[in-house]
């Protein structure tokens, strides 16, 4: 199953104008909350300038860059835990997503009504935060009624569970994410088994209107206030005009970007900062000149990352020429490269890095 990131946040924040900003992929837009009722799901492109060095450097005239799903999620609003809004069905759909994306408003627009009374992010960063919260404490309080008796009864296992179990929701019920909660290797695998909501990694995106993109301050600050407290990373993006950029072509998009001040599209580092909360690293191919680039989880083995490109590679796996990619723009080829010794050979069980350009040898 491919890894994906879900967008959440309350109602009219600007997820779905965020979706589409990622994704080109046109989701519908209202001024309305629950204009998103099921997920949208689309694919985003990851650049990644190294990429396209390689390409140019190997004469590839295709490029693929790495993908990452994008799932928007429909709005949730106070009380979903409870069922209130389209809650049930949000906290299901938050449940099969790896990595949370939190949009929140902080844009003045009087046409796109807002669910609260007036902008305030740290307000409305709770809110969200407080309802995947409950959430989790149901969780855990279901999970420690039905181990407790044989916790009791003497089970060494079930009473390391509990006392985990009882950790968990003393620091839920200070309204905390379990994210933020400093844990040991084995704690940590005694809770991912829960797959509860606040244990994902997540980044707060502060949705800003065009005039606060650049400078500090205002209603910026509270985001990145709030992130900062939680331990966890934020990112100041205008959506709207992210969703316009990505329309336009390239050479179009980079003038509007720079009258806008931006050396770099929102998009592009927010898509760079998923991949990495997702634990992914990319590896790249220069096969029938398509330079491409493969997202793989940090630690995949060799065999298992030709298996990313065809199962038939990783059973037929011999070996893997790697080189790293600033090595591989020296010499533009393996050939070259491997005539200069520049060329290192593995086996199956070597670990992948971020930036090796490989080509692998099977039995077809």
């Amino acid at each position: 199953m491919p890894l994906k990131a879900g967008i959440i946040g309350l109602p009219n924040s600007g997820k779905s104008t965020l979706f589409n900003a990622l994704t080109a992929a046109g989701a519908p837009v209202a001024g309305y909350p629950f204009c998103t009722v099921d997920p949208n799901v689309g694919v985003a492109y990851v650049p990644d300038e190294r990429l396209f060095r390689v390409a140019e450097a190997a004469g590839c005239h295709r490029v693929v860059p790495a993908d990452v799903r994008i799932v928007d999620i429909a709005g949730l609003v106070e009380g979903a835990h409870r069922g209130e809004g389209l809650g049930n069905r949000f906290l299901a759909h938050v449940r099969e997503v790896d990595v949370l994306v939190h949009v929140v408003r902080c844009f003045d627009a009087p046409d796109v009504s807002h669910v609260m009374a007036g902008l305030d992010p740290e307000r409305d960063i709770d809110v969200v935060n407080t309802e995947l919260v409950f959430a989790d404490l149901e969780t855990v309080e279901r999970r420690r009624t039905r181990i407790e008796k044989a916790a009791r009864s003497g089970d060494r296992h079930k009473q390391r569970e509990l006392e985990v179990l009882e950790k968990l929701e003393t620091w839920l019920n200070r309204g905390l994410p379990v994210n933020a909660m400093d844990l040991s290797d084995e704690e940590r695998e005694l809770v991912s088994g829960l797959f509860l909501l606040t244990a994902k990694p997540v980044i707060y995106v502060a949705n800003v209107g065009e005039s606060d993109l650049q400078g500090g301050g205002g209603l910026w600050d509270e985001v990145r206030k709030n992130a900062e407290k939680l331990g966890a990373d934020y990112i100041r993006i205008c959506a709207e005009l992210e969703a316009e950029l990505v329309e336009l072509e390239e050479g179009e998009r980079e003038e509007l970007a720079s009258l806008y001040g931006l050396e770099r599209l929102g998009r592009e580092e927010l898509l760079r900062r998923i991949l990495a909360l997702l634990g992914l690293i990319c590896f790249f191919t220069t096969e029938s000149k398509e330079a491409r680039s493969w997202a793989v989880k940090d630690g995949t083995s060799a065999a298992e990352a030709a298996g990313r490109i065809h199962t038939d590679m990783q059973k037929g796996f011999i070996r893997a020429e790697v080189i790293p990619w600033e090595e591989f723009l020296r010499f533009g080829s393996f050939a070259a490269a491997k005539d200069a010794g520049a060329v290192r050979v593995e086996g199956r069980d070597y670990l992948v890095r971020d930036g090796d350009v490989i080509l692998f040898r099977f039995q077809g």
